[in-house]
């Protein structure tokens, strides 16, 4: 006798396939959306309690030393990617913070004060898409 349920020989029926391929295809659309839309950036803006104090392309390999209020941080650019290696903040959210490359991207050490941005050449963040009234 066998109950419902029970049965661990059920094999895919073709529905079920079509089920599977359909949100495959889905989610492949989805990521493909996702991922288009982003601008790589080329410029890498230190801003220190909002002063800009330097700008860096993210084509060049360099180690950036960066002296925040009350502390020093290391900004790593490599592989067209900025990272924060070292932070002498008690917290180190920004260090934990993952890589950033797409325009409008931030790392953000609020005991220092430092912002890390990535801008397109002209200087613009990722910010076109809004109007006066969402900003």
């Amino acid at each position: 006798m066998r109950r419902n349920g029970s049965d661990s020989t059920r094999v895919f029926r073709k529905q079920d396939m079509f089920l599977i391929l359909f949100f495959l295809i889905i989610a492949a659309a989805g990521l493909l959306w996702l991922y288009a839309g982003r601008e790589r950036g080329d410029t890498v803006q230190v801003t220190v309690d909002g002063t800009v104090i330097g700008e860096y392309p993210l084509e060049r390999d360099d180690t950036i030393r960066i002296e925040g209020i009350g502390g020093n941080n290391t900004l790593k650019i490599r592989d067209g990617q900025a990272d924060m290696t070292d932070a002498d903040c008690p917290d180190k959210i920004c260090v934990n913070h993952a890589t950033i490359s797409d325009v409008g991207e931030s790392i953000v050490c609020l005991p220092h004060r430092v912002v890390v941005e990535i801008v397109s050449s002209d200087g613009e963040t990722d910010n076109a898409d809004f109007d006066v009234i969402t900003r």
